[in-house]
């Protein structure tokens, strides 16, 4: 089930919003049980028997919590406890989601493993990262020991970012599971922002996604560079309002129910650099491996530059092997340790000129993502070549084409990939113009109506964290 569906919109989320608020509203326990229960039958809706997977996870997590919360109290070293969590949750996310890759690996080399067809679950990495948190935040005083599976259930499972995030650190909401605060502003504050992460999905991302398809699915001939550089320009712009279209949503939806959770993106494309970039995108992410993997391993605060660059190629590896089963995934994980290690040790941007910076950080995330949507590395090398106009595409017309089409949504994707809306909102509080609130209320309500316009349509509505 998609946030970006009737099914969702009209049916789903009204049902549990009432049930909720009405006979549930003064009743925590209630409120909770029941968030667990929707939350599962929104993950069982596709695949049912993958919510077995959730349910295991959930029962082992809190078992390996009880585990790290006796060995602290006995004043013994939760050393087991810990690996026996890590090798549990990481084993779960390997035969899911990297054993037929492996097994390919080691048929290419010469050996004759039979490949099974395993079904990927959608968001495992996702919520194996929150199930691996719950044990870590425990042994780490961030955050109480649950008593009842139930609450380690809801944590694991809360259907707003079960799917494709934010990833939410248990020390982050430890508290909110028993003692959170609805209210009505927040309530408010979170439809507003879900309407706004529904925009963002439906009118600009699905839309670019059509032209971004097309460039990445014509292979090595009939792509010139004109339409490569557009579809290229089309998919860093659908990522973007896609993922960060789905973590306003889900940080609408916690609103909605009393959670708040930490942002997740922070205006990336005005980075003026590689290392701004990652400050602003996919926050979540870049705090779960600075926090689990980077300051474990002793961070920049290690003897020598290069185990400093030891950590940076570990870290950007395992970001690259995170995102999926391919070569692809990990040569971007790797050029970006690349860029990074460049900036730090190699003056990369020094003394260049603002304007300058960014630029060549936008040019860098493109390619990079040009590598991240390609089926594989010749079919990125083919594209990136394409882009440079070493093809035998003959379609010149393809890009003038969806651009006559595209053109206005590709300018409100341009536009509102700065702080535009923010600063024009500020900009009017601060001259006191009375129809603020109104305008605001009205363009989100519009917004809300057209999109649930294309919903209706069936209009083009792809879901891109299947890998993840």
């Amino acid at each position: 089930m998609l946030f970006s569906s009737s099914v969702f919109l009209f049916l789903f989320l009204p049902l549990v919003l009432l049930i909720y608020y009405l006979p549930l509203r003064r009743w925590r326990q209630g409120q909770n049980v029941f968030l667990l229960l929707a939350s599962l039958g929104f993950y069982a809706w596709g695949e049912p028997w993958f919510v077995l997977v959730m349910i295991a996870s959930i029962l082992a997590n809190y078992g390996f919590g009880l585990w790290v919360d006796a060995c602290k109290r006995a004043g013994r070293s939760c050393r087991a406890p810990i690996v026996a969590a890590v090798t549990a949750n990481l084993g779960i996310l390997f035969v899911f989601k990297y054993l037929t890759f492996t097994l390919g690996i080691l048929n290419s080399l010469g050996a004759h493993f039979v490949i099974p067809g395993i079904e990927l679950p959608i968001g495992i990495s996702f919520f194996t990262f929150q199930a691996l948190s719950y044990v870590l935040d425990v042994h780490r005083d961030r955050g109480q020991v649950q008593k009842s599976p139930l609450k380690v259930g809801l944590y694991i499972s809360f259907f707003p970012q079960l799917i494709a995030g934010p990833i939410v650190k248990y020390e982050t909401v430890a508290e909110q599971i028993d003692h959170r605060q609805e209210s009505w502003d927040d309530f408010a504050a979170g439809c507003a922002r879900f309407i706004a992460g529904l925009g963002k999905k439906v009118l600009i991302a699905n839309q670019v996604a059509v032209v971004a398809d097309r460039a990445f699915g014509m292979g090595d001939t009939g792509l010139t560079a004109g339409f490569a550089w557009l579809g290229a320009i089309c998919y860093t712009l659908q990522i973007y309002y896609d993922f960060s279209g789905y973590s306003d949503m889900a940080i609408g939806l916690g609103k909605m129910f009393g959670f708040h959770f930490l942002e997740n993106f922070n205006y990336p494309y005005i980075s003026k650099s590689i290392t701004e970039f990652w400050r602003r995108w996919h926050i979540s992410l870049s705090t779960c491996f600075r926090d689990y993997v980077y300051f474990p391993l002793g961070g920049s605060r290690v003897s020598s530059k290069w185990k400093h660059i030891r950590n940076l190629f570990v870290v950007w590896l395992l970001t690259g092997v995170w995102h999926g089963a391919n070569w692809t995934f990990i040569a971007w994980g790797l050029l970006y340790f690349v860029l990074l290690v460049l900036e730090k040790y190699g003056h990369l941007g020094r003394g260049w000129p603002g304007w300058l910076n960014w630029l060549f950080t936008l040019l860098m995330v493109n390619f990079a993502w040009v590598i991240f949507r390609a089926d594989s590395l010749p079919a990125a090398w083919h594209y990136i070549q394409a882009m440079f106009g070493f093809s035998s595409g003959d379609g010149a017309g393809l890009a003038l084409l969806y651009l006559r089409e595209n053109w206005t949504v590709l300018l409100a994707g341009v536009v509102f990939a700065a702080p535009a809306a923010p600063r024009l909102r500020d900009w009017l509080a601060k001259k006191g113009w009375p129809l603020t609130d109104l305008l605001y209320a009205v363009g989100a309500a519009a917004v809300f109506l057209v999109s649930a316009a294309f919903i209706i349509k069936g209009t083009y509505n792809p879901f891109i964290y299947f890998n993840f």
